[in-house]
């Protein structure tokens, strides 16, 4: 491709009909204007070839029009439609995520309290469980130092004994060495 070709790109082969249709155009006005006729007829001619190409050029302009006009409502209808139905499927992944949404707040809040009652439920279970283990140590405790004190009383009252013994045997001892 040379540079103009590069610059200006033909869009289509409309763009050849045009060429044609023009260089038809050029070659009946210079076939007219080398023709041999009068000067009145020559203008007549033309007057009329020119009524002619204006009616045909009045009329494909009318088709391009008409064409044009049904292009232009057809892109306006498919962009329209689109547009609907890009904001229906936006408000329907709204609508979806929002749901979403509050089913996961829902689901979130409900394990939440149900972590919270089993949390209650240990911790009142452990408190009842200290408690009675409190009680039972106590009551071991209590129950040890009554079977403690006993033991000792009696310890004392044979170490009393066994020391009294004591005391009279070194009593007899001394006096039977005197």
């Amino acid at each position: 491709m040379n540079k103009t070709e590069t610059e200006h790109p033909v869009d289509s082969g409309s763009t050849f009909f045009k060429g044609i249709f023009i260089g038809g155009l050029l070659g009946a006005a210079a076939a007219l204007l080398f023709a041999p006729k009068p000067g009145r007829e020559m203008r007549s001619d033309l007057s009329d070839k020119l009524t002619l190409a204006t009616d045909k050029t009045k009329e494909v302009a009318g088709v391009v029009t008409d064409k044009t006009k049904t292009i232009a409502t057809t892109v306006s209808e498919k962009a329209t439609d689109l547009a609907s139905t890009v904001s229906a499927k936006a408000s329907d992944i709204f609508t979806t995520v929002n749901d979403s949404k509050q089913q996961i707040a829902a689901t979130l809040q409900e394990t939440g309290k149900k972590i919270g009652d089993t949390v209650s439920e240990a911790s009142a279970d452990i408190a009842s469980d200290v408690t009675k283990a409190s009680e039972d140590v106590a009551d071991e405790a209590q129950s040890s130092s009554k079977e403690v004190a006993e033991q000792a009383k009696d310890a004392k009252d044979e170490v009393a004994d066994k020391a009294k013994d004591a005391k009279e045997e070194v009593k007899s001892s001394y006096k039977s060495s005197y």
